[in-house]
C-alpha cells in the first residue's frame, strides 16, 4: 500500500502512462481524473484495454467523458492528439486474473458506448434547430421560465451588447444565431444523458444540421470557461454570447434574491462571475458592467429592485478582487483600484497592475506622503469649494498654484503614472508649502483660497483609485 497520496498520485500517473505508451501513444492529460482516481485505490495496479475502432466514428469527447464518468479510465491519443481505442483502468492491487479483470472492462465499455451510440444516432436524425421548441419543457428557473424563455433573452441581449463588444459587425450574425442554437442540445438524448457535453454536442450536431463552422463553435465556446484555468471563448460570437449567458443568469436570479449563500450556490453564480471578469479582462473587452447589467434587465422586463441590483454589482466586484487577489497583487492596491473602477473590469486589471508597479518604485512613498497631508486635510469638508486661490497673496500658495497648473492642466491625469509624474513635480513644493503657510487661517477668506486649491490637487486620482485604502495612509 502506497500510504502518501503524492507519493500514490504520482505512482498511478507513472503506471496509466507505461500503459499507454505500450499502445503507442500517450496519456490524456486530466488533473481531476487523476486525483480521483488517486483517492479510490490504495495500491495502485494499471491495465491496458482496447474497444472497438468503430466507435472512434463517434465524436471523441463523448468517448472520453464516458470513460471518465462511468468508468475512470484515462484515455489514451496519439502523438498528433487523436483518440486511440484504448483505455487505461487502474485497480486497487494487482488481480489474480489481470486479463479477465480487462476483458470485464472491455465488456462493460462496449455496452457504454453502444448506448452513447445511439442516442447520438437518434439525435442525428434532425436538425439541431428541431430541438429548440423542446426547450419549452425544460424549466430554466420556475420564476423566469424555460430554457426556451431563456434563449429568448439571449438573441435579444446579444443584439443589444454586439455592438459595444464585437470588433467585427459582420460576426454579429453569426452570434444572433448561435444564440438560437446555443441551449438546443440540452433537449438531446446524449446531453440529456451525460450534461458535461452540453456545448460539445450543440458544435457537433451544429456542424452536422449544415450551420456555419462559426456558429457552431461559437455554442461550444460560450460555456467557456466551465471551471477555474479552463480555456475561455476564442471567437467573437463566441465571446459575446459567453457574456451575454452569463450577464443574464447573474442579472435574472439576483433579482429574485437568489444570490449565493455560504456554501449554497446551485446555480453556478460564482462561477459565472468569476467567468464574466476573465473574458472581459482577457479579451481587452471595455464595457460597464452596470449598463451591462441594466440592459440584461431590461431584456428581461421586469421592475428592478435597486438594492438588488447593487448586490449583483457588488458580487462582481468581489469576484475581481479574488481574482487579482489569486493573480499575486496586494489587498490594498486591489482595494484601492476597485473603490473607484470597480464597474470596468479591464481597466480595473490593468490600473491594478500599474499602482502595484508604482508602489514598488523607491521614491513612492515621498510622494504618496505629501498627496496624503493634503488629502486629509480635505477630506472631512463637506463640499467641494470654489477655486478662490488669487484671493492668497501667499507666495508659497501661489508657487504650488502655478506648478498645479503646469502639471495637470484643466483635465485629469488619464492614468495613475500621469498622476504621479504630476505629483512628483509637486512634491517639495507641497512641503514648502505646508512648512511655511497655515492653511486652517482665521481669515476665512484666505482658508477657503487655500483649502480650495488643496481639493483639486487631492481629488486628481479619485477616479483611477482610492488613495486612501492604501497602507500607509
Amino acid at each position: 500500500i502506497t500510504v502518501d497520496r503524492s507519493e500514490r498520485r504520482k505512482l498511478v500517473e507513472k503506471l496509466a502512462a507505461d500503459m499507454a505508451r505500450k499502445a503507442g501513444g500517450r496519456l490524456e492529460e486530466d488533473p481531476a481524473l487523476l486525483d480521483e482516481v488517486t483517492d479510490l485505490v490504495e495500491s495502485p495496479f494499471a491495465i491496458l484495454g482496447s474497444f472497438d475502432p468503430g466507435h472512434l466514428e463517434l465524436p471523441s469527447e463523448v468517448l472520453v467523458a464516458v470513460m471518465k464518468k462511468h468508468q475512470r479510465y484515462f484515455a489514451v491519443r496519439d502523438e498528433n492528439g487523436d483518440l486511440l481505442p484504448h483505455f487505461v483502468v487502474v485497480a486497487n492491487g494487482k488481480p489474480e486474473d489481470p486479463d479477465l479483470v480487462r476483458r470485464g472492462n472491455e465488456d462493460v465499455i462496449r455496452a457504454r458506448y453502444a448506448d452513447a451510440a445511439y442516442f447520438v444516432r437518434e439525435d442525428r436524425k434532425k436538425p439541431l434547430k428541431s430541438f429548440v421548441p423542446a426547450l419549452k419543457k425544460l424549466t430554466f428557473q420556475e420564476n423566469l421560465g424555460s430554457m426556451w424563455h431563456k434563449t429568448q433573452r439571449l438573441r435579444r441581449l446579444v443584439a443589444e451588447l454586439g455592438p459595444s463588444v464585437l470588433a467585427r459587425k459582420r460576426d454579429l450574425a453569426v452570434a444572433r444565431r448561435a444564440a438560437f442554437l446555443a441551449k438546443a442540445d440540452l433537449a438531446t438524448s446524449m446531453v440529456i444523458e451525460m450534461t458535461s457535453l452540453q456545448g460539445v454536442m450543440g458544435m457537433h450536431y451544429a456542424l452536422e444540421s449544415g450551420e456555419k463552422p462559426e456558429v457552431a463553435t461559437a455554442i461550444a465556446e460560450h460555456y467557456r470557461p466551465r471551471f477555474q484555468g479552463d480555456r475561455l471563448p476564442e471567437t467573437g460570437p463566441g465571446v459575446l454570447l459567453a457574456i451575454a449567458d452569463r450577464l443574464d443568469s447573474l442579472a435574472s436570479l439576483f433579482q429574485l434574491g437568489l444570490a449565493p449563500t455560504g456554501s449554497a450556490d446551485p446555480y453556478g453564480l460564482r462561477r459565472s462571475a468569476l467567468g464574466l471578469v476573465s473574458i472581459l479582462v482577457e479579451k481587452e473587452i471595455d464595457i460597464s458592467l452596470r449598463e451591462a447589467l441594466r440592459t440584461a434587465l431590461k431584456v428581461l422586463g421586469r421592475p428592478i429592485d435597486e438594492d438588488r441590483f447593487r448586490e449583483t454589482f457588488e458580487f462582481l466586484v468581489k469576484r475581481q478582487e479574488v481574482k487579482l487577489r489569486e493573480d499575486g497583487y496586494r489587498h490594498d492596491v486591489v482595494a484601492a483600484v476597485l473603490a473607484a473602477q470597480g464597474d470596468r473590469p479591464l481597466r480595473a486589471a490593468c490600473a491594478v497592475e500599474e499602482l502595484a508597479r508604482l508602489v514598488e518604485k523607491p521614491d513612492w512613498p515621498d510622494s504618496f506622503t505629501a498627496w496624503s497631508r493634503i488629502k486629509r486635510i480635505v477630506r472631512p469638508l463637506p463640499e467641494r469649494l470654489p477655486l478662490t486661490v488669487e484671493e492668497d497673496e501667499e507666495k508659497e500658495t501661489r508657487e504650488l498654484y502655478r506648478l498645479f497648473t503646469e502639471a495637470a492642466g484643466e483635465g485629469k491625469p488619464e492614468n495613475l503614472t500621469a498622476f504621479k509624474e504630476i505629483l512628483d513635480r509637486l512634491r517639495d513644493q507641497i512641503n514648502r508649502f505646508f512648512d511655511i503657510v497655515l492653511v486652517m487661517d482665521k481669515d476665512e477668506r484666505l482658508r477657503a483660497a487655500r483649502l480650495s486649491l488643496l481639493q483639486r490637487i487631492a481629488e486628481l486620482p479619485d477616479h483611477l483609485a482610492d488613495l486612501t485604502l492604501l497602507e500607509g495612509f
